[in-house]
């Protein structure tokens, strides 16, 4: 697993460890010591080199790691873009045959909110964060149909202990959720390439997962627990774009000039 030393990342290291014989544990960052049945390999993922040893004699990856927020281009390139690229080259190296790859739900950030869209909706990026995450579905798609690694693409929507806004009413995904919809794109069988929107099962929706059906992912959780606190909340403006578009905060986030 990429990027364990990020805020999933760190929820995952734990859950994910009974689904592997050893969970190999890579962030640039400084991570705590392996435990039983772990590995700790820091990685920088825009270094080829380093990547490729990372994926040697792995079965499968998890690939969380890479910038999670809208940040100028030049900070988004190296890890999200590059380093993908770089992930699966070495995949395709190594004989890896499935990876589960952390997308967003960024990658459409541009239709309306109350718009119902599935995964063949064309992309509509809200950010330079967004367009990585498109550009890692599409090299994803291009290595399953020239190389035949599978991919499940997951448009995750927004993880948090609880929904903190009118927004995460909509998107929320639990951690239990989470952890279920990688289990299944690590496990079942025949999933060739795959993009499913990582949401609990709220109370409204902004996305059609019917064409994941056959990962048999079936949350759990919902958001209701936490409507009240989030409606206490003043709402946004009507004419604020966050309050517009599915991507939020996102889709105003720059220019970035110094």
């Amino acid at each position: 697993m990429t990027g364990a030393g990020g805020n999933l990342g760190k929820v995952l290291r734990t859950r994910l460890r009974p689904y592997a014989d050893t969970l190999r544990l890579s962030d640039v960052r400084p991570l705590d010591p392996a435990g039983p049945g772990e590995e700790v390999i820091p990685c920088d993922l825009a270094d080829a080199r380093a990547v490729d040893a990372l994926v040697d004699g792995v079965d499968a990856i998890v690939h969380m790691g890479g910038v999670s927020v809208e940040r100028p281009f030049e900070e988004i390139l190296p890890a999200n873009i590059q380093g993908v690229y770089n992930l699966y080259e070495s995949a395709r190296r190594h004989g890896v045959k499935r990876v589960v790859f952390a997308s967003s739900n960024h990658v459409t950030g541009f239709y309306r909110q109350g718009q119902v869209i599935d995964a063949d909706a064309p992309v509509r990026p809200d950010g330079y964060y967004g367009i990585s995450k498109a550009f890692g579905e599409n090299l994803s798609r291009f290595y399953y149909d020239r190389y035949g690694i599978e991919t499940v693409c997951l448009r995750i929507g927004s993880s948090f202990p609880e929904a903190q806004d009118r927004r995460m009413l909509i998107t929320w995904l639990s951690y239990d959720d989470l952890t279920r919809l990688i289990a299944q794109s690590l496990f079942t069988p025949n999933v060739g390439h795959t993009i499913v929107y990582g949401v609990s099962a709220n109370r409204e929706s902004w996305w059609d997962n019917s064409r994941a059906t056959h990962l048999g992912y079936a949350p759990q959780d919902n958001s209701e627990p936490f409507r009240a606190k989030a409606e206490a909340q003043p709402p946004l403006a009507p004419d604020d774009p966050a309050a517009r578009y599915q991507g939020g905060a996102f889709v105003k986030a720059g220019p970035f000039e110094s």
